[in-house]
């Protein structure tokens, strides 16, 4: 299923099951992805370097130097700096297919720079200043962008102690309180 320095790169029968319950993809298709991911990633990971050229050729004319750093990240669920076939095909198919419980966790991860389970009005206003770069929307005055991102914020923040947790996040963002769904809504254009 692929060769790395002429040893078979196998995806394992636990990460077929796995994938199989968690994405409704059936053995055969997880194995077909599996393949065009070992075609383009022969070792079987993605790393930083990897990823960048996959994000240039999605958005080939975009600032995208620091919102591939949140991407990777969301990406990298175990964070060690490298993004197994496992881990992309969760995020793929979740961001994909998933709930919108599910859409809204990941987006979260994308948020929470630090991972330390909340974002500060800090981190939400780089992720959205960042955003805007890769969307190439550089007509929206950065202030203009830093209000959008504190009125968001300030819905998000239920309980007004100074940070969102993912709680707050998703119960904002499924109110379809006004800047919460506007905010949310650019982030999964980017998707």
């Amino acid at each position: 299923m692929g060769c790395v320095n002429g040893k078979n790169v196998i995806l394992s029968e636990d990460d077929i099951q796995f994938l199989v319950k968690y994405t409704d993809l059936k053995e055969e298709e997880v194995k077909e992805n599996y393949e065009n991911f070992i075609s383009k990633h022969p070792k079987g990971k993605m790393d930083k370097k990897s990823f960048e050229e996959m994000m240039n050729l999605c958005y080939p004319n975009s600032d995208k130097d620091n919102i591939q750093k949140h991407i990777f990240r969301m990406y990298d669920s175990n964070k060690d700096g490298i993004i197994d076939f496992r881990e992309f095909m969760l995020v793929v198919y979740i961001m994909s297919s998933g709930s919108p419980e599910d859409n809204l966790k990941q987006i979260f991860k994308l948020l929470d720079i630090n991972s330390d389970g909340s974002v500060s009005i800090g981190e939400f206003k780089r992720v959205t200043r960042d955003m805007f770069l890769l969307t190439n929307e550089k007509e929206v005055d950065t202030s203009i962008q830093e209000l959008m991102a504190e009125k968001a914020f300030i819905e998000m923040d239920s309980n007004n102690d100074g940070k969102v947790t993912l709680k707050e996040f998703v119960d904002a963002c499924l109110s379809q309180k006004k800047f919460s769904t506007m905010l949310t809504l650019k982030i999964i254009d980017v998707f």
